[in-house]
């Protein structure tokens, strides 16, 4: 994890004095400000999408609520590029939609969707299933007692929602806006097709326009400091939460939304139809389309079999390197665990391109022999997404109680072996959700695999994004139609996880 920064301070290092010059520039605040301002509010409209879907299906009685909290969390599967490029393909000036209405109303250009609206729509739409999974798990297991008792001393509902039902939620709200705004911080794509310029972009441009790389160095260390303010925040609204790991006794009473019913179902099919369905329908039009242009879908068959035997190393690999910190911070916390806790956040917030540039760094002057090959795309892999597999993973041992581990070390078991024959059958299903979220996001991963992947490996994801930068959308529609569905198999793990926890918690 201290690679890519050890990387950064060496090369920023060459810019000298003129260090502090730079990053006081105009333009330099500007960045900051823009990267902020689109993380911010993309966590909030995410935050407020996610509660509000996840409170319908898991509390009221909405009409057909299985099958919605099973189709809400699939734009996760989307990439990001490909989510951006479908939606410049349909909305832009001279896109789908203006040859339509050019035709039936004679309307020859529309506003245009590039910089903040755009990416801001479309990385709100890509995210808030990380809020909508969280929430989801804390409403299915509520106890209707707490918020009984808060109703029977004079609380309306919306008190008791504010001051009973937001508190549980606290904690999970925090991690998971957490890792909406590193996704957004460290946003490539979208924000490259949106023309919008944060970080990543800038720090991209420099690195493409520049032999210098001090100047991208510098923007990358800015970057890691607004993720460490990012996480203080976030460490901050957790340690004001308690956290509770029991069972709910009494199970949430669901809440008859009467005449709301048709209001509910509007806003639920309005996110799906811009999240999902509209991004599938483009999708399958632009299929279509390369298919009668000749396009031929087994040509993708090889970035298909690169891009989930990568995935599936990957998920092994970096579960298996999340379990020691996972543990330590749950059931050795101290001011070491906290530390290796954190630290491990900064490799998902520094960009994949700095990421995979300190790795080839790295590798060129000191072990050459590993230098583009499998080895050294799983090392970024790990340090990019090690934060996911160890948030599910804390999650389940916050949720084995302690008494389950002291009964089983007072029958004279030590404790790996208690670990092993105790917690670790419990902890199964948020390991598979660990190893699943880290197999979805690697699917998507652009910007290291396109450096760190080995002379002759390609995958869905850098099929995609070269036919894309071409704008040829419709000779990306294949790969990116079997990314979406490849992926849809961690999305199911990671659906069929939640339902299990749910089950379980209600038994």
């Amino acid at each position: 994890m201290s690679l890519p920064l050890l990387y950064l301070v060496v090369r920023a290092s060459a810019a000298g004095r003129s260090a502090w010059n730079w990053l006081l520039r105009a333009q330099t605040l500007q960045i900051m400000g823009q990267s902020v301002g689109l993380a911010l509010a993309v966590m909030l409209a995410a935050l407020i999408l996610g509660v509000l879907l996840a409170w319908l299906v898991s509390r009221t009685d909405l009409p057909g609520r299985s099958i919605w909290s099973a189709l809400l969390p699939l734009p996760l599967v989307i990439p990001s590029y490909v989510g951006a490029y479908l939606f410049v393909s349909f909305f832009a000036p001279r896109g789908l939609l203006q040859n339509l209405l050019e035709g039936w109303l004679g309307i020859e250009r529309l506003p245009s969707v590039y910089g903040f609206w755009g990416a801001w729509l479309v990385l709100t739409l890509m995210t808030y299933p990380y809020i909508f999974l969280a929430a989801r798990a804390v409403f299915s297991r509520g106890d209707r007692s707490q918020e009984e008792a808060a109703r029977s001393l004079g609380c309306s509902p919306l008190e008791t929602f504010w001051r009973v039902t937001l508190p549980q939620l606290r904690p999970a709200l925090a991690a998971s806006s957490l890792l909406v705004g590193l996704y957004v911080l460290r946003d490539f794509g979208a924000v490259s097709i949106l023309r919008f310029t944060t970080f990543t972009r800038a720090i991209y441009l420099q690195y493409q326009s520049s032999i210098d790389r001090s100047a991208a160095a510098l923007l990358s260390l800015v970057l890691i400091l607004v993720t460490v303010g990012f996480l203080i925040a976030e460490q901050r609204i957790r340690r004001s939460a308690a956290e509770n790991p029991h069972t709910a006794v009494h199970p949430a009473e669901v809440i008859r939304l009467g005449g709301w019913q048709v209001a509910a179902l509007g806003v639920v099919f309005l996110i799906l139809l811009f999240g999902l369905i509209f991004p599938t329908g483009v999708l399958f039009y632009w299929l279509i389309r390369g298919l009668l242009a000749g396009e031929r879908i087994a040509n993708w068959l090889g970035p298909l079999l690169g891009s989930v035997s990568s995935a599936g190393l990957a998920a092994m690999v970096t579960v298996v390197f999340a379990f020691p910190v996972s543990v330590l911070s749950v059931r050795r916390s101290n001011w070491l665990s906290q530390i290796l806790e954190r630290w491990s956040y900064i490799g998902y917030a520094v960009p994949g391109i700095v990421v995979a540039l300190a790795l080839v760094f790295f590798g060129a002057n000191f072990v050459p022999g590993l230098y583009q090959t499998l080895f050294m795309l799983l090392f970024a892999y790990v340090i990019l997404f090690l934060p996911q597999a160890m948030g599910s993973i804390q999650s389940s041992l916050r949720m084995v109680q302690r008494s389950l581990e002291e009964a089983a070390a007072s029958l004279g078991e030590n404790p790996l072996r208690v670990f092993q024959r105790v917690t670790l059958p419990l902890i199964t299903p948020g390991v598979a959700s660990a190893a699943a979220v880290v197999f979805l996001t690697t699917m998507k991963e652009l910007p290291a695999t396109l450096l760190l992947a080995p002379t002759g490996f390609s995958t869905l994801a850098t099929q995609v994004w070269g036919a894309v930068s071409e704008a040829y959308f419709a000779r990306a529609a294949a790969p990116a139609l079997i990314l979406i569905l490849a992926s849809s198999i961690s999305m199911f793990l990671i659906n069929h996880h939640a339902t299990l926890s749910g089950s379980s918690q209600r038994q």
